[in-house]
């Protein structure tokens, strides 16, 4: 049994992100969002591609104005200059032109003064305070210089990497593509939700769950179904699952019972088996394998219990998916350390995960534990869960208000 760092190191290790080479697509930019960028991105034009006005006011020549403050300056206004215009005018001594937010800055001018310190009479405008040197100017190029990188490969794109990407003119880019990733359950109790439940039958929700968590993560879920305890039907589904996917998840039939045949099939297959169970409640029966075929797909064996087959989830397979799907940045765990609302126990003898909710309180977070027990096998207090509260090893109480680290949970 391995500690749960040794375990995350394990799988972190495993993973090859995806090759920028080999496992890209080009997407549009409508549909980009959420994907990881493939090739860094430049463009040939500055931002701002002119200089431009960053308020409404009138665009002036310093040297007229810098005295404003102690007698205000009277200049012509020669021309208006909405946002979209080219100015058509050069801005002599004595000369304003009025100018609008976004509006490109005339050639003569070099400060803009903003409107509520002035006022104006006709064609004159009254400067009434004097401003900064090149105040409210937006020069050319100063958010951006044309031809040095923009964005790096690697990002998760976002709205305001797609905005950026727009203002570029960049109707399709490279992503990776996303990592596939099959998942089936186990065990001759499972049934689908459509079908009428029996004595000792459940439905089988772990898959629906382990799917929506596959895609809220970015990655393709391939859902192969329950298997129900039988070796042959068992190897024959794990065979398709390693040749299709970079990532196999299983649920159930890791433990030591008489029908949990994953691990002596995966040995059967020729995997190499890294994990076989971690000191960590709920998760110990952990199965982590790969597999020799040409893309060496990485095989997870969660648990069958619902609430442990989650927390695995959360705390391995998540990490193992985002640095797979090529980005760069922010694929491990985010720890926060947080007060307890709650009294929090544990035995003590494993890490121990405990569901709940993050509340923000007087300014700072706070740990609600899930009201109701918190068994493995306990489905229903998993709703609305947004974060794991952690015991380590050794650790059997927290005190309410007492500082807790908790797992948040997000993708």
């Amino acid at each position: 049994m391995v500690s749960v760092s040794d375990a995350q190191a394990i799988i972190l290790n495993l993973v090859q992100p995806l090759d920028p080479q080999r496992d890209t697509e080009v997407v549009d930019l409508l549909i980009a969002d959420s994907r990881i960028l493939a090739v860094p991105v430049t463009s040939p034009l500055d931002f701002p591609h002119w200089d431009n006005s960053a308020m409404d006011g009138y665009a002036v020549r310093y040297e007229d104005v810098q005295h404003s403050s102690e007698n205000p300056a009277v200049l012509e206004i020669v021309e208006d200059i909405p946002a979209g215009y080219q100015p058509k005018s050069t801005i002599q001594p004595g000369q304003a032109a009025r100018i609008f937010t976004g509006a490109v800055i005339p050639a003569g001018a070099d400060t803009v003064v903003m409107q509520e310190k002035t006022r104006r009479e006709q064609n004159r405008v009254f400067i009434l305070d004097a401003p900064k040197p090149q105040e409210f100017v937006r020069h050319k190029a100063s958010f951006y210089q044309s031809g040095t990188q923009l964005l790096p490969a690697g990002i998760k794109l976002n709205a305001p990497e797609i905005a950026v990407l727009a203002a570029l003119q960049c109707p399709q880019l490279s992503v990776y593509r996303r990592p596939r990733v099959a998942i089936f359950s186990t065990g001759d109790e499972l049934m689908t939700l459509d079908q009428p439940l029996q004595p000792g039958q459940i439905v089988d929700s772990n898959q629906y769950a382990l799917a929506a968590l596959v895609r809220q993560s970015g990655a393709e879920p391939i859902l192969l179904g329950i298997v129900k305890d039988d070796r042959v039907a068992l190897e024959k589904v794990i065979a398709h699952a390693v040749a299709i996917a970079d990532i196999v998840l299983s649920s159930g039939g890791v433990s030591v019972g008489d029908y949990d045949f994953v691990d002596k099939i995966l040995e059967s297959l020729k995997a190499k088996i890294h994990i076989r169970s971690v000191e960590m409640r709920p998760g110990k029966p952990l199965t982590v394998a790969t597999l020799p075929t040409p893309h060496s797909p990485l095989y997870f064996g969660l648990p069958g219990n619902p609430a442990a087959a989650l927390v695995t989830f959360w705390r391995f397979v998540l990490p193992a998916i985002k640095k797979l799907s090529g980005i760069t940045l922010c694929w491990e765990p985010v720890f926060l350390k947080v007060r307890s609302h709650h009294e929090l126990r544990s035995n003590g003898k494993r890490e121990t995960y405990l569901w709940g909710k993050l509340h923000l309180i007087d300014g700072v977070y706070e740990f609600y534990q899930a009201d109701g027990s918190q068994s493995s096998g306990n489905l229903i207090n998993l709703a609305q869960t947004n974060a794991l509260a952690v015991l380590p090893v050794g650790k059997t109480l927290i005190y309410p208000q007492e500082e807790v680290q908790v797992l948040q949970l997000s993708n």
